[in-house]
């Protein structure tokens, strides 16, 4: 085989994916998003579409809003004491705040993996894995086995703790017990899965593995990722978005975010100015 047709065939294929994430249905839609913590504003007319199957980095300096962002799409910002929000936010076309719609199934939809590895301490591998079906009440106990296999799969974890699932989750790695959390998000089979900084607290190697792993996901879910690490947001992300100060500066192709971002301040920030 002539070794330079791997050569040509990649700017094909880097085409043919521009055109499919170009392509791709919108799963969830932002419109004038404000967020507030008692008289504090942490969001300002946030609006941004963020379409299915795909991986979606959020961006920015500390306390910029990242965080609070992912948390109002899956309705957990409401839970902190005066807290609010107002805007729009639709999931498949439906307003996931309205009156009709359950916060605890929402959730299931919308599922959270968070910056520090939290299986539950009381729980072994399994019981961790199965805890939200147990909580919405959707576990049928024939099929327990396979949702554990299935959902330690997807987490590529499955060969590391298929043998040890009745200990606790606890016993195992940083990496693992993130991997784990993944495992028991994807086991109520969300559309979405929302990770604040899951890599934060892990060392290279596991760090490695979670990436690979997005790769992977992405078949199947939307995700949306906050990240620090501005190299993680350009492996990982098919879009970026870049949060200053509670304003949504810059969305775009991550490629073209960091390549050629069209606002200054994405510039500067992507370059070191600040951060």
């Amino acid at each position: 085989m002539d070794s330079s047709e791997p050569q040509n065939n990649a700017p094909r294929a880097a085409r043919a994916r521009r055109r499919q994430a170009a392509e791709a249905p919108i799963k969830l839609q932002v419109r004038n998003l404000d967020a507030w913590f008692g008289k504090q504003q942490v969001l300002r007319n946030v609006s941004m579409d963020i379409p299915a199957q795909q991986v979606t980095a959020i961006i920015g300096p500390s306390g910029c809003g990242k965080s609070t962002f992912i948390r109002c799409i899956n309705r957990m910002h409401e839970l902190i004491p005066a807290a609010r929000m107002q805007g729009v936010l639709q999931l498949d076309g439906e307003e996931i705040y309205n009156d009709r719609v359950d916060p605890v199934m929402l959730r299931r939809r919308v599922g959270m993996v968070f910056q520090k590895a939290n299986p539950f301490p009381s729980m072994n591998i399994r019981d961790n894995v199965l805890s939200g079906l147990r909580l919405t009440q959707r576990l049928v106990r024939k099929d327990a086995a396979d949702v554990v296999e299935r959902a330690l799969r997807q987490a590529a974890l499955w060969d590391e703790v298929k043998d040890k699932l009745g200990q606790p989750g606890t016993s195992l790695s940083g990496g693992q017990q993130q991997r784990l959390c993944i495992a028991r998000a994807l086991a109520v089979e969300p559309d979405v899965v929302l990770m604040d900084e899951p890599c934060s607290a892990l060392d290279p190697i596991a760090t490695a593995r979670i990436e690979d792993l997005l790769h992977e996901l992405r078949k199947h879910y939307t995700i949306v990722i906050v990240t620090h690490n501005l190299q993680q947001a350009t492996r990982v992300s098919d879009r970026t978005a870049f949060f200053l100060s509670g304003e949504l500066v810059e969305y775009n192709p991550t490629g073209t975010l960091f390549t050629s971002p069209s606002d200054r301040r994405t510039e500067d920030y992507i370059t070191g100015k600040f951060g």
